[in-house]
């Protein structure tokens, strides 16, 4: 395709010709470079980072969560990745990625740290204490009931995953009310 010349077909659709430069295509699903935040989440200034809403070593503040994560990180782990991915990637299939990895070469610690830093971008976190590797490497149990807390406390109910979140906040939205219907006697 050259680069110089309009895309006729976008220039049919939009009524403009296209930048060469120009995005792709949406795909009807909303992106924004921006990080998402509940409204009952404090807002930070532009570009500012944000200190984790829970600190590394408060694993003890949800003990349900911590015992699921001492126990069975593949869990918490994956409840965490469904959620980071936006729902591309099943509660399952990477808690099931992340138990063969673990078993197969006991390094799950790199595979998670990758999903912590994605969180962090997202939110624009602070790494902290320390690199996101470090902090995996050496404290993967409070790592991942810290990235846990962090879901939940921005809003998303976790076992619910993706989806789940994404049909409650559905729920709220109001919906017009359906035509009345009535009941008819017999009828010959």
């Amino acid at each position: 395709m050259d680069p110089t010349k309009p895309d006729t077909n976008q220039q049919e659709q939009y009524g403009a010709p296209a930048p060469p430069d120009s995005q792709p295509p949406a795909t009807g699903i909303p992106v924004s470079s921006a990080p998402q935040y509940p409204s009952n989440y404090p807002q930070p200034p532009s570009g500012a980072r944000v200190a984790w809403s829970t600190g590394l070593f408060d694993c003890f503040a949800d003990a349900k969560t911590c015992c699921i994560t001492f126990w069975c990180p593949c869990i918490t782990f994956g409840q965490i990745a469904e959620i980071v991915d936006r729902g591309s990637t099943s509660c399952g299939t990477s808690g099931a990625l992340y138990a063969l990895i673990a078993y197969f070469t006991g390094c799950a610690c790199f595979y998670s740290c990758f999903y912590r830093s994605r969180l962090r971008e997202q939110y624009m976190l602070e790494q902290s204490p320390c690199w996101d590797w470090l902090v995996h490497c050496c404290c993967e149990t409070c790592a991942l009931c810290q990235e846990y807390r962090e879901l939940q406390n921005r809003g998303y109910n976790m076992v619910l995953g993706w989806n789940g979140n994404l049909q409650q906040q559905n729920r709220g939205v109001a919906m017009a009310p359906a035509a009345p219907t009535f009941e008819q006697g017999m009828t010959r």
